[in-house]
């Protein structure tokens, strides 16, 4: 698996990804505009000394890509120096073949950052790790001030209707709550990640 720059042109742009989106484009382009990049983040980005390619593995179906490719194309838009292009995961094996989160799983978002001579950089897979665990603990607290949910492990249609519908409503608040923390953590670790390597 390589990434030269006639394959790099195969790739989707951005918003040639979003037009192609079959579910979830109204959440994508919620999630856009909830984006908040401060200016130090930002200056970091447009202070770098030449444009970073990046490939991005992606599929509209995945969670982690609505919440998270919204991030990765702002900081492309109002930096100028990220050129993105967009993959589909599951018309290209090859590439997430050399980007399996632990050696084993295919987890989307990918974010590979290639210098202009298409030298890899570093890449960014799935979710900041502060978010999981943020996540979870949030979640472990709403079961447990839900007895009616029963066991976060159980499998949750065999809940009634009703009770279901309330906790997708819990959950739907808690990733809510947390767009803000996780957003802000995506750009700091993708701008590690960039100006550690790319200066």
């Amino acid at each position: 698996m390589t990434i030269d720059r006639s394959r790099f042109a195969q790739g989707l742009t951005y918003e040639a990804f979003k037009e192609q989106m079959t579910r979830n484009r109204d959440r994508f382009e919620e999630n856009e505009r909830r984006v908040a990049i401060g200016p130090a983040d930002l200056a970091a980005f447009r202070e770098l000394p030449r444009p970073v390619h990046v490939v991005a593995l992606a599929e509209d179906w995945c969670g982690d890509v609505i919440a998270n490719l919204p991030v990765l194309g702002q900081l492309a838009k109002e930096s100028g120096k990220l050129d993105v292009r967009v993959f589909l995961r599951d018309q290209n094996d090859d590439l997430m073949q050399g980007y399996l989160n632990q050696g084993k799983f295919k987890s989307i978002p990918v974010f590979v950052f290639f210098d202009e001579a298409f030298k890899e950089l570093g890449h960014w897979i799935e979710r900041p790790a502060s978010v999981t665990e943020l996540r979870a603990r949030r979640r472990a607290e709403i079961y447990a001030a839900h007895p009616e949910f029963g066991a976060p492990e159980a499998p949750i249609d065999q809940l009634p209707e009703d009770v279901r519908g309330r906790l997708q409503a819990e959950m739907q608040k808690m990733r809510d709550d947390t767009t803000a923390f996780a957003n802000a953590e995506v750009v700091r670790e993708l701008r590690e990640l960039v100006t550690r390597v790319a200066a």
